[in-house]
Order: C-alpha cells, then sequence, then structure tokens
C-alpha cells in the first residue's frame, strides 16, 4: 500500500476522496490543503511542494474545481473494498426534470438545426438533462458509491467533496461509476479509453446481441465516435510520441448500455507533464462537449447553462505525476443536507441523429444512478 503522508496538521471531517476502478482502488484521509485552481495545483506537483492531489474538475475549468491536498493518499492493487456494514440507501423519489423532456427534445431539434446547416462549422454538440431525487432520509456518500461499486461489473465508483470549489458547493458530494477513462500515465505511459456512441441492453441474450451487432455498424455512432477520437489523437500528439490508435472501435458493455470504446495509447514525450497536466489538455473531450470544441461548449452555455461538474473529471495525481482522471458522468451531486441528489445524463448530437432517440439515451443513461437509488423516471414521451 502506498501512501503520500502528512504532517500532522489539523484535520476537517470531510467525505473521503475514493475512486475504485478494477486495476485499483484509491482513497484519501485528511485535508493538507484546498485548491480551487488546477494550474496552481499541476505547479505545485511539478515543483514538489503537494505530495498529491485528489478531486474534481469542472465541465467548463474557467469556473473553480475542487481540489485537496491529502494527508495520507492509500492506493490498492485491487477494487475498493468498501465499509463492512454499510447503511441502506432511504427511500427515494424522482420529484423534477430539468429540463422537461419535451423541452430537451426542443434543444436537440435546435442543435440539429446547426449541424445539418452546410456553413456551420458545429459537427457535434453533447446535450444533457437532469433529474432531482429526492429522499426520506440523508443519503451518506460512502454508502451510495459503496451501492454503486457493487452493481458495477467493472467494480467503478468514485465519491469527491466538492466543497473545496467555494460556498456554492459547501457539503456538496459529487458520487458516480464512471465507464469512461478521461487519461491514465504511469511513467511515461499514456492511455486513453473514450466512450461515444451507445445503445440500451436488452435482458434476452438474443436481443441483447442483435443491439450490440447494430451499435458496431451504426453510421451515426460511427460518426459520433470518430469525432471523438480524432480529437483525442489531435489532442495527445501534442504531448506525446508514438500513439497507439485502432482503426475502429470495439464494443464495450456495462449493466445498462452498450458503448463504442477505442484504447489510446502514447508514450509521454516530456516526463515532467503529470496526470493532471494531461487531463487539464484534453478536457472536455469531444465525448462531453462536441465538435470544434470551443464552438460545442458555447453551444452547450447557451443551451444549458453552467454544468457544474457534470461531464467534468474526477481523479488523482501523485507528486511523480502518476494518476488518473474519470469523466464525470452516470454521476449525481448529492446536496450538503444529504436529502436530494441531482442525477445527469447527456448525448451527442450529429447530423444524423433523432431528437426522441436522444431523449431515449439519456433516460438510458440514468439508468446507473437510479437504480443505485432505488428511483424510477417516470416514462417519457414518445412524441414531440
Amino acid at each position: 500500500m502506498d501512501q503520500a503522508k502528512g504532517n500532522g496538521q489539523a484535520q476537517r471531517r470531510v467525505t473521503p476522496f475514493i475512486l475504485s476502478r478494477p486495476h485499483l482502488s484509491v482513497q484519501s484521509q485528511g485535508v493538507r490543503d484546498t485548491l480551487d485552481d488546477p494550474h496552481e495545483a499541476a505547479r505545485r506537483l511539478r515543483e514538489g511542494t503537494v505530495p498529491a492531489v485528489v478531486g474534481a474538475l469542472p465541465f467548463d475549468t474557467a469556473n473553480p474545481s475542487a481540489l485537496t491536498v491529502p494527508v495520507d493518499l492509500y492506493r490498492q492493487r485491487r477494487v475498493w473494498q468498501g465499509y463492512p456494514k454499510p447503511s441502506p440507501i432511504p427511500a427515494c423519489t424522482v420529484s423534477d426534470s430539468l429540463p422537461s423532456p419535451a423541452r430537451h427534445v426542443e434543444a436537440v431539434e435546435t442543435a440539429l438545426k446547426r449541424l445539418r446547416a452546410p456553413d456551420d462549422p458545429l459537427t457535434k454538440v453533447v446535450l444533457a438533462r437532469s433529474l432531482l431525487v429526492r429522499a426520506e432520509a440523508p443519503i451518506l456518500p460512502t454508502m451510495l458509491v459503496q451501492r454503486l461499486v457493487s452493481d458495477d461489473a467493472g467494480n467503478n465508483g468514485f465519491c469527491v467533496d466538492l466543497s473545496p470549489a467555494g460556498a456554492d458547493y459547501r457539503g456538496r458530494t459529487l458520487v458516480g461509476s464512471s465507464p469512461e477513462v478521461l487519461v491514465r500515465r504511469s511513467g511515461r505511459h499514456v492511455t486513453c479509453f473514450p466512450l461515444a456512441g451507445t445503445a440500451k441492453r436488452e435482458s434476452s441474450v438474443d436481443q441483447d446481441a442483435a443491439v450490440a451487432a447494430r451499435l458496431a455498424l451504426s453510421v451515426k455512432d460511427l460518426a459520433e465516435h470518430a469525432i471523438v477520437v480524432e480529437g483525442l489523437k489531435s489532442s495527445l500528439g501534442e504531448l506525446c510520441d508514438e500513439l497507439d490508435v485502432p482503426e475502429a472501435p470495439s464494443l464495450v458493455q456495462t449493466p445498462a448500455l452498450w458503448h463504442l470504446g477505442t484504447p489510446i495509447s502514447g508514450t509521454l514525450r516530456d516526463e515532467r507533464t503529470s496526470a493532471l497536466d494531461l487531463a487539464l489538455a484534453i478536457h472536455p473531450t469531444a465525448a462531453v462537449c462536441g465538435s470544434p470544441r470551443a464552438e460545442a461548449a458555447k453551444a452547450i452555455a447557451q443551451i444549458e447553462g453552467d454544468r457544474g461538474f457534470y461531464a467534468g473529471a474526477i481523479g488523482w495525481c501523485d507528486g511523480n505525476g502518476d494518476g488518473e482522471w474519470m469523466v464525470a458522468i452516470r454521476c449525481g451531486e448529492i446536496a450538503a443536507d444529504g436529502l436530494s441528489v441531482r442525477v445527469y445524463a447527456g448525448g451527442g448530437i450529429v447530423a444524423q441523429s433523432d431528437p426522441l432517440a436522444e431523449l431515449a439515451e439519456t433516460s438510458a443513461k440514468f439508468a446507473t444512478m437510479l437504480t443505485a437509488l432505488g428511483a424510477v423516471e417516470q416514462p417519457v414521451p414518445r412524441t414531440g
């Protein structure tokens, strides 16, 4: 078990940082310092003045981040084991949708007008919506992440205190089970695993196999995925040598969904470039933003407003520069009182998209969080 040791300064009681992955689990304890500027955090890591950084980057990195310098950082080469006697999740109910399903369909239709216009540079934009889930008693973030980890075939799960981002986030926690690796660094070895192109799984084995086969051949989903891969090749090409990018994506399964995924790897050109530096260089990818990035981000801000930490990144980086950052999807933000959770889901819109299919995709993606919470979304309308 590796540790980044602290100096025994006073610690405040906060939700620990937890990241469970199939190959590694990471958990922090205590707080040496907090930072809301990720570039300052990256500089301190390079200078060796902090032993490690954990936390979350927002979707728009011009906004405050939620980063912590922990007293202790524990890493184990196995999935997170959780707590021996987890508390039950209180009864939960979906109470609101923002925007409404009908408004989300309208937003997709608005985006499609731009995407299909011959003189518009926008080729993809990711649009999201959220559900407010209310609980009968406070939800403990650590118990929710334990449920998510146990529900996920890859034992993926994360829990991040958002308080370092400032007063608006004091006491709030981001919890989720992301299947998507933004970037991982081990020595000079760099890997990414973008996911783009999605289909809902079926309970019947034969029907599920048919869904996967259709996704693998879907012109719309392959086009959406190619935009993401090309964007990462461009961003990583400036920082890495010897990029290895498969010619075609592979099928990736989660309990609720099929995805198209492409494992990308490379060799870091400058060993001083940390995992946090890499995350800042490539985030947000076209998988959660769109392309061109600046045009897509502007469209998202106009349509959705501030996303906060949804579709941001969560992860860690140690003093050697090694670390891993996940895309903050399949997640929800727990309120400071624990009595509500805002859960999020989005989808990539390209010229071939169908508005009602995009709405259905967001409903399918809500399943990860809603299943863990024991809540159900009301059926969404199938007509505009």
